[in-house]
């Protein structure tokens, strides 16, 4: 094991933090170690396996379009991509006919700035403080966090950062120079905290009245996650253009902007993608979808995460601030720094995510067991109370 650790050490590029750990295996909610060690997943790639890991469905499209055609460009017309971009016209919230496909959120994110600026013919966004957007240019400049953004200035210029959920900012950064507005419902890498409705729908109705065109990113909280299809429709929201990523494509890397009647002036040439909209990541997209709107997915994560936030927040435990989420997209504020809570549920068979340095991430598959959801529990509550002796 020491020699994978040195060689991965040695030749990767050395921007990521590494667990001590091997993942070699995965099925549905738990995968193995290279010593045959199972766990729950609870960062589930960090939300991409919403439908868990190697699900049969997503396997089985996989290996029938792999027979067939794996990559098409969009310069010409595509069978599993036509069926898909038909899909999602039915799927976002309100009328979004139109949606680029890509590879990734962030380029998801690159897609909704271009389309903004082009559309309106104006130079500015205005997104969030503590919001999280993506690692490229565009979306780094968008990304309120400076521990993200500060060591590659000088970023995009025209990007405004207003406080999370406060209208009078949000209405004193509004000009006749803004071409966008982009929210997270819920700020994930921001410490897992949701939007007021009072300041989404004060967005979208400042954003109508103004001109403004209203994104919404739901790289991490679409399809699912957090009990509705995207997060969006808890407060009846309905963006210009809506981000996607992550789960989309059941492991395979895909993303989509989707697009509605306000947003104008996409003309070829205005934007493109070498890999976007290839028929694998179609058809493993088509598959997750499938699964997601008949199996009652987004019901399952609301009843699950929800029985998870009470039992947790009955536990009385001294050393949780407070516990925010929606679905099985959770967080758990210690009064504490969060490391050493993830490196003894590690130990203890549970995988799981900081969401800055005091916050405990819970993104395990919606398609969690409910022995699962249980043993998760149990073993949130002995590790806090443990550490909660310790301290």
């Amino acid at each position: 094991m020491a020699d994978l650790y040195s060689i991965e050490d040695r030749h990767t590029s050395g921007v990521y933090y590494k667990r001590d750990i091997t993942i070699v295996r995965g099925k549905g909610a738990l995968v193995w170690d290279q010593n045959g060690r199972e766990y729950i997943d609870c960062v589930a790639g960090h939300g991409v396996a919403n439908l868990g890991h190697c699900h049969p469905a997503v396997v089985d499209a996989i290996r029938k379009q792999a027979t067939n055609l794996i990559t098409c460009p969009e310069i010409f017309y595509n069978d599993q991509r036509a069926t898909l971009l038909e899909r999602l016209s039915k799927l976002g919230p309100g009328d979004m006919q139109r949606s680029f496909l890509c590879n990734s959120g962030t380029e998801a994110i690159e897609a909704a700035i271009k389309f903004a600026r082009i559309s309106t013919k104006r130079p500015e966004i205005i997104s969030a403080l503590r919001s999280f957007h993506g690692r490229t240019m565009g979306a780094l400049t968008l990304t309120g966090q400076k521990k993200y953004s500060a060591p590659f200035a000088p970023l995009l210029p025209g990007v405004i950062q207003i406080p999370y959920n406060n209208i009078e900012a949000l209405r004193n950064a509004v000009n006749q120079d803004t071409a966008a507005v982009i929210l997270e419902i819920i700020q994930g890498e921001g410490g897992v905290r949701p939007a007021n409705p009072e300041f989404l729908q004060a967005a979208q109705g400042l954003c109508n009245e103004k001109g403004v065109l209203f994104i919404i990113d739901e790289v991490q909280t679409g399809l699912g996650r957090t009990g509705k299809m995207f997060a969006c429709d808890h407060y009846n929201i309905e963006p210009d253009m809506l981000c996607l990523a992550k789960s989309l494509g059941g492991g395979i890397p895909m993303g989509a902007t989707l697009i509605g009647s306000r947003v104008k002036n996409l003309e070829p040439g205005t934007h493109g993608s070498t890999f976007g909209g290839n028929p694998l990541a179609c058809a493993a997209s088509l598959a997750v979808l499938e699964v997601l709107e008949h199996e009652n997915i987004p019901e399952r994560a609301a009843r699950h995460g929800k029985q998870i936030m009470k039992s947790v927040g009955e536990s009385s435990l001294p050393n949780v601030r407070e516990i925010r989420g929606l679905g099985l997209m959770i967080g758990i504020e210690l009064k504490h720094k969060v490391t050493p809570v993830l490196k003894e549920l590690q130990q203890s068979g549970i995988l799981a995510l900081p969401a800055g340095n005091t916050v405990l991430r819970l993104l395990p598959p919606l398609v969690i067991e409910q022995d699962h959801v249980e043993r998760v529990i149990d073993t949130v509550i002995k590790v806090l109370s443990s550490i909660t002796k310790s301290s």
